[in-house]
């Protein structure tokens, strides 16, 4: 069952966004190589307990962490844990953070210091294609509109969009109907309307986009090993068009500072 958002609702599910937003952003600031992924995990638990928020995915299901974490060729739902960031990995933090009985939901993929030129151009396609699926979704249209869109701009570009996970509603639960797949046909699946609360999340293969579950049920990552990248928006439909919900500018603005300042992390888990 599809839930239409009334204004309160939706205000409260904005507030959930920014706190979310703000999560990644303060991540943001300690991707680099030697800090530990578990190290992330636990600067996000901190801020979002800080900010009286509710870290959505720590316990949902046994999942471990506060944030999935997606090195390299995973692609969702990888675990936090003592590996330590290498130069040249990539790293998606996906976080959904609930604040006064609603959420938020978004992940940005990072990288850690100077990457493939090949790597690089997978990001910004990714990025980029999750602002096309935005601009799809539109009251009136489907959400096969979102899907279609997404898929053509990857494909056109040479990347593989997932097709086992998806984009979903969002509210009072971090996973609500619809689905949003990042592959599919226009004027196809439920129609947008105004108070529909959805993320949209593109998760795109460098390579083939067939993957594989690992055996704890939970980590996804690529069959042939080759990386992934994953960029996600909570937004609301409305009648003059999508209103996005969370934001990258938190996260936009500490990587400008710190190449600006060229700041280094030291890792606190070294002795």
């Amino acid at each position: 069952m599809i839930f239409l958002k009334t204004e309160e609702e939706i205000e409260k599910i904005r507030l959930a966004s920014d706190l979310v937003s703000r999560t990644l952003g303060e991540v943001a600031r300690w991707v680099a190589p030697g800090v530990t992924t578990r190290r992330l995990d636990d600067v996000a638990r901190e801020f979002i307990l800080d900010n009286g928020g509710k870290p959505a995915c720590l316990g949902y299901h046994g999942f471990p962490g506060t944030l999935c974490i997606e090195v390299n060729e995973t692609v969702v739902h990888g675990f936090p844990s003592s590996y330590e960031l290498r130069e040249g990995d990539i790293i998606g933090t996906d976080c959904v953070v609930e604040l006064n009985g609603y959420n938020g939901d978004s992940c940005f993929t990072f990288a850690v210091g100077e990457i493939d030129p090949k790597v690089r151009r997978l990001l910004e396609v990714t990025r980029h294609s999750l602002t096309v699926g935005v601009e799809a979704a539109r009251a009136g249209k489907r959400v096969g509109d979102i899907s279609n869109a997404v898929q053509t701009y990857c494909e056109k570009a040479g990347y593989n969009v997932v097709r086992e996970m998806c984009g979903h509603g969002i509210g009072r639960s971090m996973h609500e109907d619809p689905e949003v797949p990042n592959y599919g046909r226009r004027g196809m699946g439920p129609i947008l309307k105004p108070g529909m609360a959805i993320c949209i999340e593109p998760m795109v293969n460098m390579g083939s986009r067939n993957i594989v579950i690992e055996r704890d049920g939970w980590q996804c990552r690529t069959k042939d090993r080759k990386p992934s990248a994953h960029f996600e928006h909570t937004l609301v439909i409305r009648e003059e068009g999508p209103e996005v919900l969370t934001t990258f500018r938190y996260i936009d603005e500490a990587l400008e500072a710190a190449s600006r300042s060229g700041l280094t992390i030291e890792n606190p888990d070294k002795e």
